[in-house]
């Protein structure tokens, strides 16, 4: 398993996402939720479901680092500008593993557009679209 913390400044609780890999033009990764999250707690304590915004993240972490392995933007900071076309298609419970696969649409001097869906098994649970802003890691 890779070292995320060495391409994410994101620490736990906030850390979503465990491993990541690059096939080809894809970022694939995934990211395993445990009974003892802290947001399960408060998040419908009888029927836990991780909240839709944490999916988006780990996706966006994912992407993160992803583009990081591929030498695209190595030494930046992403954070959201635009969050478009997010599906939820099913709850994310705790043990499950999400199963996330992105792509890059594009990327410019400034911004990086990525389109990601995260399944459970063989059921789509989230789909989105996101724009990040890429700048510099304060020193």
């Amino acid at each position: 398993m890779m070292n995320v913390e060495s391409y994410l400044p994101h620490r736990p609780p906030f850390l979503f996402v465990d491993d990541v890999h690059i096939k080809g033009d894809t970022i694939l990764a995934q990211h395993t939720f445990r009974d003892d999250d802290w947001f399960f707690k408060g998040h419908f304590p009888s029927f836990p479901i991780v909240p839709g915004v944490l999916l988006i993240e780990s996706m966006a972490q994912a992407g993160g680092v992803g583009v990081k392995m591929m030498g695209i933007y190595p030494k930046s900071l992403f954070m959201f500008a635009k969050i478009k076309e997010a599906r939820f298609r099913q709850p994310v419970r705790p043990g499950d593993t999400l199963i996330i696969k992105i792509k890059n649409v594009r990327a410019s001097s400034v911004y990086l557009h990525q389109k990601g869906i995260g399944k459970v098994g063989d059921k789509v649970a989230v789909e989105a679209e996101w724009i990040s802003i890429a700048s510099g890691v304060p020193e």
